[in-house]
């Protein structure tokens, strides 16, 4: 049956594609971004659908509006955006969440939550599961996301708990994909830009820090099917690609799929940034039957390929 669903963040990376496929779906579709980060670009396609809407507003300022689900992705993701205003990033994850929240208890909707993989910090237990409360630093750079996105989940809760508010919190892992911002700062997009343009590709630390890359589509397969089945309100769920591989392993592939001969470059670990990372998705398999699709090789080449259209030699 035919929805109608909003998306924040729906002309971001990952909104654009949610909003592409849940308009292939037949779904009734309104985004809404203040293109902080997203992008018009990303869903220009998708205008004269004539099932889709976009309004421009900020998540940090009230919103009313009449729908059955809200997928909640609103929020800068990578480090570099969102430690360019660190007030603004906790404001967006719990200011932002909360009119969301409020917004879905005025009108009955469904709401997912993109939380985040970050609520792990530096983990001491590998691979994380959801019963894992994560090892953050409260006042470090990388904060201002890491604890808005707890504080966040634990909104969540409260309205699920006080107000019975249908809540569904998704912990997302790293994901990538075509539409990445170029300037995001991520591994991905980073050694993908550097390599097209014949630059070196860097690598914070020693390269054997370790990551788990999840393709886009698959990540959207997922929070799909985790909006749209029954469970206990406020659970949250991994949503990830378990398969792990060092950074450095990624800078080779991404070397080898371009045709780079980019030197490879290394330079210091920021601080608090994690050492490894993988999610462990046994309740989404169990849940909601899923696991990735996309074999990492196969989406860094579809990833390339459009990044290769947008980004020339400097």
């Amino acid at each position: 049956m035919a929805k109608r669903i909003l998306v924040t963040g729906g002309a971001g990376f990952i909104g654009s594609h949610l909003c592409e496929r849940l308009v292939a779906d037949g779904h009734e579709v309104m985004c809404m971004d203040n293109l902080f980060t997203g992008r018009r670009e990303n869903i220009q396609h998708l205008l004269g659908s004539g099932t889709f809407e976009f309004d421009r507003h900020d998540v940090n300022q009230p919103f009313v509006i009449e729908c059955d689900q809200i997928f909640h992705l609103a929020c800068p993701a990578s480090p570099i955006h969102y430690q360019r205003n660190p007030v603004r990033t906790i404001r967006t994850c719990v200011e932002g969440t909360l009119h969301a929240l409020e917004c879905a208890r005025e009108v009955g909707a469904r709401l997912f939550i993109a939380s985040t993989s970050e609520i792990y910090g530096d983990p001491a237990e590998h691979p994380q599961t959801e019963t894992y409360w994560g090892n953050v630093n409260p006042i470090g750079p990388r904060a201002c996301y890491d604890e808005g996105k707890r504080c966040a989940e634990a909104l969540a809760v409260s309205f699920a708990r006080q107000y019975g508010t249908d809540v569904r919190i998704a912990r997302i892992f790293n994901t990538y994909g075509p539409r990445m911002h170029e300037n995001d700062g991520r591994v991905v997009s980073n050694f993908v830009v550097q390599a097209l343009r014949g630059e070196a590709i860097t690598i914070y630390g020693d390269g054997k820090q370790t990551r788990s890359f999840c393709y886009v589509s698959d990540l959207v397969e997922a929070a799909i099917r985790f909006m749209n089945v029954d469970v206990d309100s406020a659970t949250p769920l991994n949503l990830g690609n378990p398969h792990e591989c060092t950074i450095g392993e990624i800078a080779t592939m991404v070397g080898e799929l371009t045709g780079s001969r980019s030197e490879v470059v290394y330079r210091s670990l920021p601080v608090d940034d994690p050492v490894r990372r993988r999610p462990d998705i046994s309740r989404a398999r169990a849940l909601i039957g899923w696991e990735p699709a996309v074999a990492l090789a196969d989406g860094l080449r579809r990833t390339i390929d459009d990044f290769a259209g947008r980004v020339g030699p400097t």
